[in-house]
């Protein structure tokens, strides 16, 4: 190959590369990912970043408080999340989760049969209670490190409550609601400001003029 022949096939070679970095580059500024100031849908569960100056959310009331005004209708419709995985009627057959009937008052690890995580399986015997099974059902791998369960949880306490209600409903022996925190006690009335005189308690009426 004389030296003609070499610099034409380099020349092509060059150019190839040429073009090759010319359309990478292009692309790049074409298609460049742009992350959207706010998601289009949010994964349940998960927790969104508070905007700056936006006020805090607020803290969420113990399980109680929401078991109060929540519905069986509500809680069955909330079920479907988990009717992929779990039964929950009388002698349904366990799924990919435990049947969980009778499983509010119940106690943790309680079907018979059912390969439970070793994390579930070490807390045999321990009650399911309002609060536990609240705790639960907020982020189950949270509560349960290590549990095979791959539901993210039920961020809304209204949701947890409802549907806490309607597995009440799904036992044979329904446990009674938990009575709620009492609401805290009316402030104490404020003292006179400092050159204020206090109004005098139940002062006599000025008597008519003859």
């Amino acid at each position: 190959m004389d030296s003609f022949e070499f610099n034409k096939y380099a020349g092509w070679g060059l150019a190839a590369v040429l073009t090759l970095l010319v359309v990478n580059v292009g692309s790049s500024a074409v298609f460049r990912p742009v992350k959207p100031e706010k998601p289009s849908y949010v994964i349940e569960g998960v927790v969104e970043e508070v905007a700056a100056g936006a006020a805090p959310a607020a803290a969420e009331q113990p399980i109680a408080v929401y078991l109060a005004s929540a519905t069986v209708e509500k809680g069955e419709g909330v079920f479907k999340k988990c009717a992929a995985c779990h039964t929950v009627d009388k002698g349904g057959a366990n799924g990919i989760g435990p049947n969980l009937y009778g499983i509010v008052g119940n106690v943790h690890a309680h079907s018979a049969g059912y390969a439970y995580s070793e994390v579930l399986a070490a807390m045999k015997g321990k009650p399911w209670s309002w609060e536990e099974l609240s705790k639960w059902l907020t982020s189950p791998k949270t509560y349960a490190p290590g549990t095979k369960m791959a539901f993210a949880g039920i961020a809304k306490p209204e949701d947890r409550a409802a549907l806490l209600v309607y597995l009440n409903s799904k036992s044979d022996a329904p446990q009674p609601l938990p009575a709620a925190p009492a609401a805290d006690a009316a402030p104490a009335e404020t003292a006179p400001a400092a050159g204020e005189t206090a109004p005098a308690a139940d002062a006599p009426a000025a008597a008519p003029a003859a």
